[in-house]
C-alpha cells in the first residue's frame, strides 16, 4: 500500500485514536488535519482556512505564528536545551519565570513550582494537601471539595475532581471527592431568587455539607474562577464572597484553578480578580505559554509555603515532581508569552475586543433557540433551548451543539460544542473586525440550525 498516496485524513483514520471527540460526528463528517497556522487562523491540508474561535483548547492565545516565541525557544535550545529541578538543581529561565509569576499573582504568593500541564498541576496540589495534613497529624483530612460541571483535568485525581458525568466511565469519583452545587444561576436559581440570594443558599449548602462530612476530614476545595469546560459558567453575584468565610471557618484551603482564566482570558489578568476569589494556592497553565510549550504552575501563599516546607522536612524532601517540570525552554517561552501579553498591548486588546464580543453574545440571546448568553472577556457560551420559557434543552439525538459547530466550520470558523451549549474563546490577538465577523456568522449558523430542527421539537 502506498501510504503517501492516501489523504492525510485517510491515514489518520487508520492509525489515530481520537480523544474527547464526538465519534458519530467524526464518522459522519471526518476529521480536520491542520497543515499550518497564520495569526488566529489555521489552514488544513486541503487549504481551507479557519478562524480558531476557541484558541485551540483555550491556550493558543497569541495565535499560531508568533515568531518571537519561536525565536526565544530556538535561542534557549542552543543555550541550554533541557533539564530538571530535582536535587536542588535549577536553570536561570525557571527562576526568572517563578519571580515573574509571583510578581503578577492575584493574591500574595510566596513560591512557585512548575509542571507539564494544568492537569498535573492540580494533581500535584492534591498530593501536596494530603502530605501537609498528614504531617500535621491529621491524615484523615483527605476529602476534596469540587463542584458539579467543574473541569480540573484528565489525570486520575484531576478527573475525579471534574464534576462531569463522563468521569463515571473510569469509576470516578471515589469517596474522597465531595461534589457541591453548580453555581449556575440561570439554570439552578429558584424562581424569583436573586443572584446574591442564590450565592447565599450555596454558601449555606456548603457549610451543611462540610458539617455532614466532618470538617476534620476535608483537605481542600478546588474552584475555577469561571467554569470553562463546564460551559463558561460565571459565578453569581458575591459567590466567592459568601463561600470563602465558610472555608476559612473550618480551615479548608481554597485552590484557584486558573488554568483557563489566568493571564487575561476574562478581561482581567487573573479570573480570581474578576470574581473576588482569594485563594491559598493558584494553579496556572494554557495562556501562560500561549500554547507554545506544555507548561503548568503551582503558586503557594506564604502560609501554604510554610506548611508545605514543614511537611516536606518530615521526608527530607518534597517527594514529587516531573522530569520536564520547569523545562528551561518552556520557561523561556512562558516568560516571553507573559511579556507580550502584559507589555505589548495584547491584554488591552482583550479588554477592548472583549466588550464587542460580550455585547454580540448578549444580542444573540434574543434568538429563538438561545436560552442564555454568558461570559467574561474573551470567553463566552450560548446555551441552546427547545423552549425559552421552560428552559427545556433539545433532545440529545438532535446533536444541536455538533450541528452548530459543523455549520460554523463549513463557513470557516471553529467553535466548540459542549452538550446543549456552544463555547467560544477567541485568541487574544483577534481584531474587532474578526470578532464582528465571528458573531455575524454565528447568527447565520443559528438561523440555519434552527430551521433544520424547529419541526422536530415536540
Amino acid at each position: 500500500m502506498n501510504i503517501v498516496a492516501q489523504s492525510w485524513e485517510s491515514r489518520e483514520a487508520s492509525c489515530f485514536f481520537h480523544t474527547f471527540t464526538d465519534l458519530p460526528s467524526l464518522q459522519a463528517d471526518g476529521s480536520v488535519v491542520i497543515d499550518r497556522g497564520e495569526g488566529p487562523f489555521i489552514i488544513d491540508t486541503g487549504g481551507r482556512r479557519f478562524f480558531e474561535g476557541n484558541s485551540g483548547l483555550w491556550n493558543m492565545t497569541l495565535g499560531f505564528s508568533e515568531r518571537r516565541l519561536a525565536d526565544v525557544a530556538f535561542r534557549q535550545y542552543l543555550e541550554f536545551p533541557g533539564y530538571h529541578t530535582f536535587f536542588g538543581r535549577n536553570s536561570k529561565p525557571v527562576i526568572r519565570l517563578a519571580e515573574k509569576m509571583l510578581s503578577l499573582a492575584p493574591a500574595p504568593m510566596s513560591r512557585a513550582f512548575f509542571t507539564n500541564s494544568g492537569s498535573d498541576a492540580n494533581e500535584s496540589v492534591v498530593k501536596l494537601l494530603w502530605m501537609i495534613w498528614a504531617a500535621e497529624g491529621k491524615p484523615q483530612r483527605r476529602k476534596l471539595l469540587t463542584r458539579k460541571n467543574a473541569y480540573h483535568g484528565a489525570t486520575v485525581m484531576a478527573s475525579a475532581l471534574t464534576g462531569k458525568d463522563y468521569v463515571k466511565a473510569f469509576g470516578l469519583p471515589g469517596p474522597e471527592i465531595i461534589v457541591l452545587d453548580c453555581p449556575h444561576a440561570w439554570r439552578f436559581a429558584h424562581h424569583g431568587e436573586s443572584e446574591e440570594e442564590f450565592s447565599a443558599r450555596l454558601a449555606k449548602s456548603l457549610e451543611e455539607r462540610i458539617l455532614a462530612e466532618g470538617p476534620e476530614t476535608i483537605a481542600g476545595m478546588f474552584a475555577e474562577p469561571v467554569m470553562g469546560a463546564g460551559g463558561v459558567i460565571v459565578p453569581p453575584e458575591k459567590y466567592f464572597e459568601q463561600i470563602q468565610p465558610v472555608l476559612k471557618r473550618y480551615g479548608i484551603p481554597l485552590v484557584a484553578d486558573e488554568v483557563i482564566c489566568g493571564f487575561g482570558r476574562t478581561g482581567h489578568l487573573w479570573g480570581s480578580l474578576a470574581v473576588g476569589q482569594i485563594a491559598d494556592i493558584v494553579v496556572a497553565s494554557k495562556s501562560m505559554s500561549a500554547g507554545y510549550f506544555p507548561m503548568g504552575a503551582v503558586l503557594l501563599s506564604p502560609e501554604m509555603d510554610k506548611r508545605a516546607s514543614a511537611a516536606s522536612a518530615v521526608w527530607e524532601e518534597f517527594p514529587h515532581g516531573f522530569t520536564t517540570g520547569g523545562h528551561p525552554v518552556g520557561c523561556a517561552i512562558s516568560l516571553e508569552a507573559i511579556r507580550i501579553i502584559t507589555e505589548e498591548g495584547i491584554f488591552k486588546n482583550v479588554v477592548a475586543v472583549g466588550e464587542t464580543f460580550q455585547a454580540g453574545l448578549r444580542a444573540l440571546a434574543d434568538h429563538p433557540m438561545i436560552g442564555e448568553a454568558r461570559g467574561l472577556g474573551l470567553m463566552g457560551a450560548l446555551e441552546t433551548v427547545a423552549d425559552k420559557k421552560t428552559k427545556q434543552s433539545f433532545a440529545g439525538d438532535l446533536r444541536i451543539g455538533e450541528r452548530i459547530a459543523k455549520e460554523a466550520r463549513d463557513r470557516g470558523f471553529i467553535i466548540r460544542p459542549l452538550g446543549s451549549a456552544v463555547v467560544l474563546a477567541p485568541p487574544f490577538i483577534s481584531t474587532q473586525s474578526q470578532i464582528e465577523e465571528l458573531l455575524t456568522v454565528l447568527k447565520v449558523v443559528l438561523d440555519v440550525v434552527h430551521n433544520q430542527v424547529k419541526d422536530k421539537v415536540s
